[in-house]
C-alpha cells in the first residue's frame, strides 16, 4: 500500500511564545507540538518528515543590500519583514528580532537531518526551506484578497479548501505552521516557486 508523504511546518516565535509544529501525512494532521527550537526540530525528525517549511528567515540580511528574495516579493506587492544583519538583531534593545534568532536555532538544529534547500528542484532527500504564511496566502488567494485583518479566517479556509481538517489547529500559530506544511507538500508535488538566490536565501511559495 502506498503511504502518503509526511511533511512538516514550523511557525517560529520568540522565547515566550515558542515554536509551533504541525506534521501532515498527505492532507491529514498527524501531529501538533510546540516548544523551543531544539524540541520542535527533534519532534520533526521523530515524525519522519521529508520536507519542512519554516516561517523564519534562513539567511541574515547582507549589509547595505538586504535579501534578494524579499526585494522580489516586494515587487509583487507581498509584504514581509526586512531581515537585518545578525549583528543588528543581536544588538536590538527591544528584543524584536528574538524570533529570528530562534529561527536560526531551528535551522541549526535541522542542519544535519534536513539541510537547507538551495534550488527549487533540490529536494530528492530530506530538507528544510523558508516560507511564510502571508506569502502563501497571497499566492493562493491573490494579493488583492489576502488580508492580515481576517488572517485567521482566510488561512483556516485555505487549509480546509486543500482538504486539511483544521479541528486540531486551535491557534493562529498552528494554522500558520500548517500552511508551511502545506507548502512543503506542494513542493514535493512540484507546485512551488522560489524567490531569491542561494547566497541570501530562497523563499518558497506554493503555486495554484
Amino acid at each position: 500500500m502506498h503511504s502518503e508523504p509526511t511533511v512538516a511546518g514550523i511557525d517560529v516565535g520568540g522565547n515566550r511564545k515558542g515554536c509551533h509544529l504541525v506534521v501532515l501525512q498527505g492532507n491529514v494532521v498527524v501531529l501538533t507540538d510546540r516548544g523551543p527550537p531544539e524540541h520542535v526540530a527533534q519532534s520533526t525528525c521523530a515524525a519522519g518528515a521529508i520536507l519542512v517549511g519554516i516561517d523564519s528567515p534562513c539567511r541574515w540580511g547582507i549589509p547595505g543590500f538586504g535579501r534578494t528574495a524579499e526585494k522580489a516579493l516586494a515587487k509583487e506587492r507581498i509584504f514581509c519583514f526586512s531581515t537585518p544583519t545578525r549583528e543588528k538583531a543581536m544588538t536590538n534593545a527591544s528584543g524584536f528580532y528574538g524570533w529570528m534568532l530562534n529561527g536560526e536555532r531551528v535551522y541549526q538544529a535541522l542542519s544535519t537531518s534536513h539541510p537547507l534547500l538551495k534550488t527549487v528542484c533540490d529536494h530528492r532527500g530530506t530538507a528544510c526551506f523558508e516560507t511564510f504564511p502571508h506569502a502563501i496566502t497571497c499566492a493562493l488567494l491573490g494579493t488583492d484578497l489576502a488580508s492580515a485583518k481576517v488572517k485567521r479566517t482566510q488561512r483556516r479556509q485555505l487549509l480546509e479548501d486543500s482538504g486539511i481538517d483544521t479541528y486540531l489547529l486551535k491557534s493562529i500559530d498552528a494554522l500558520d505552521a500548517a500552511l508551511c506544511a502545506l507548502t512543503a507538500l506542494r513542493l514535493l508535488q512540484g507546485r512551488c516557486k522560489a524567490y531569491g538566490d542561494a547566497a541570501s536565501g530562497l523563499i518558497f511559495v506554493p503555486q495554484t
